[in-house]
């Protein structure tokens, strides 16, 4: 089969959930046999979002293959359970990158650079993927009329030309409630859509974000005024969670719609068992578990794929996780034990520089003392091994040297490949390594449990992916295992300790990768899933 293309961009404003109808979408697809794919265009100019504040952007998601993305590619991984990569995640940077460095070594042969074609032409090839898909699904990031999206839409506008019945637009919108009309106003779609007819882009589908639900005589008008079958108007409601959306949109028949747009038999509806029973563990699931994030951020998507890996695993272990954020900047002795003691578990979050790190380490003496389930990511297992070394190694001034250069315990220390690297951009250990697991230990049993049958008896080695410049120092190694806290993963090729625990606590583990990235709907991350359980 020719590969499909299904464009998706946004209007109104920003933040209606693209990602999430775009994930939505390759599910129903992937339900029906197909194989796909989803990508992520971004306008800003930066090369990737591995530089930003998460303030400025969300968390940073890293594919399996090193590359620092937009969180989107997280929710298209949950899904899907596809393996995103450097190709998923294009931004406005990438693309003029590579047609100044084209132009710079001479490929265009003296010509005019112009954003028509030569901007549109890369933003094309790079939509067009090589890959073997049935479908490719493509998200435009912000919304119809910002002007850094305009050289994305008229790729867009040529590619529909181009391809004919093979491509699809769906275009979502929202549709707001003034309380005081009493009245749903579909005047902002209308308008949207005419900005993108502007453009040259007729959509096919339009997805309605709302708040209310939206009766057929509303949607009869969106379609009569926007050129829109009436099948093709499909509504977006607020729902209990976003897994509910996929079955909401399969109900709407969007991907029926999407079928018949492109010329493809529609056939029987899938029953997506698996997926219906999530979601009724997910509904049956009343228990709630107290779990504090202790961060910097005080910003839900820059703990995104942390938080959807605690609600996931919780409700694998029939509970529903309460998550209560803790600013760690506003840490200290004196009031530690009022902020966590009614918390059932602890995650130490991941992060940067300095600010907020001694929150984190006084958040983790506690949790040590009063044998509370705690569970350090990246920066986070850093800060538990900080705080080992001075209350009970007795290295009073240990720290990390990417905190203070000049501590005479570096009980975290620059890697030995980064001592050369002055820029930052790109440049950390990323993407997924390999981790040698300690038999026996708490770790190993928690991967055992879902591992196949066929590594009993065996070193169990998995595969995580990482974003870090510092490691754990193994000069203190030894020191640290005599005292009781045991380097139980070690990454075979270069002997870099991945994972902590002490094992005579009821559950006490930090791992230097960063396991949210890789825990999915239907197959949640085992580490979160113990740590669920130990809360329990």
């Amino acid at each position: 089969m020719q590969t499909k293309y299904i464009f998706v961009t946004g209007g109104v404003v920003s933040s209606l959930g693209k990602g999430i109808i775009s994930a939505s979408i390759g599910k129903l697809l992937q339900a029906r046999g197909y194989k796909v794919t989803i990508q992520k265009f971004d306008p800003y100019i930066n090369i990737d979002p591995g530089t930003l504040n998460p303030y400025e952007h969300g968390e940073c998601y890293v594919t399996e293959d090193g590359f620092e993305t937009d969180l989107d590619l997280g929710h298209y991984e949950r899904f899907t359970g596809i393996h995103t990569t450097r190709d998923n995640s294009v931004t406005t940077g990438r693309i003029y990158k590579t047609v100044i460095d084209r132009e710079r070594h001479g490929d265009y042969l003296g010509k005019t650079i112009q954003v028509v074609p030569h901007i549109t032409d890369e933003i094309k090839r790079r939509m067009q993927r090589e890959d073997v898909f049935d479908f490719v699904i493509t998200e435009v990031g912000g919304t119809i009329g910002d002007i850094e999206s305009a050289p994305f839409m008229e790729a867009i506008r040529q590619l529909r030309w181009q391809l004919g019945r093979n491509a699809v637009c769906v275009h979502l919108t929202y549709v707001p409630y003034l309380k005081a009309a009493d009245e749903l106003k579909t005047k902002p779609t209308q308008h949207s859509v005419k900005e993108l007819q502007s453009m040259g882009i007729q959509p096919d589908i339009l997805v309605l974000r709302t708040e209310r639900h939206l009766d057929d005589h509303l949607r009869m008008k969106v379609a009569s005024f926007c050129n829109v079958d009436l099948e093709c108007v499909v509504q977006s409601e607020d729902m209990p969670s976003i897994y509910e959306v996929p079955v909401s949109m399969q109900q709407q028949g969007l991907d029926a719609a999407i079928l018949r747009k492109i010329g493809i038999p529609v056939g029987e509806t899938p029953a997506m068992k698996p997926w219906h029973d999530f979601l009724e563990k997910q509904r049956s699931a009343t228990l709630e578990v107290d779990v504090a994030l202790v961060g910097k951020y005080d910003l839900q998507d820059a703990y995104k794929s942390i938080r959807e890996s605690l609600n996931l695993a919780g409700i694998y272990n029939g509970v529903k996780t309460m998550i209560h954020f803790v600013n760690s900047e506003e840490i200290d002795a004196l009031n530690v034990a009022g902020k966590l003691s009614g918390m059932s578990g602890v995650v130490i979050c991941p992060g940067f520089g300095q600010r907020g790190i001694e929150g984190k380490i006084i958040a983790a003496e506690y949790c040590r003392t009063q044998d509370k389930p705690t569970f350090g990511i990246c920066l986070g297992m850093q800060m538990m091994v900080i705080e080992f070394a001075r209350n009970m190694l007795g290295y009073s001034d240990a720290n990390s040297s990417e905190m203070s250069s000049d501590t005479q315990h570096p009980v975290i220390n620059l890697m030995e490949g980064q001592k050369a690297v002055t820029n930052l951009g790109g440049t950390m250990r990323l993407g997924s390594y390999d981790c040698e697991l300690r038999e026996g230990s708490r770790t190993a049993k928690a991967y055992r449990s879902v591992a196949s049958c066929g590594t009993a008896g065996k070193i169990l080695t998995v595969s995580e992916r990482h974003r870090h410049r510092y490691e754990f120092n193994n000069q203190y190694k030894e020191a640290f295992e005599a005292a009781g806290m045991k380097c139980v993963g070690i990454n075979p090729a270069a002997g870099l300790v991945e994972i902590v625990e002490i094992p005579d606590m009821r559950w006490y583990i930090g791992t230097q990768f960063h396991p949210e990235y890789s825990s999915t709907v239907l197959r949640p991350h085992p580490l979160f899933v113990s740590f669920i359980q130990s809360c329990i």
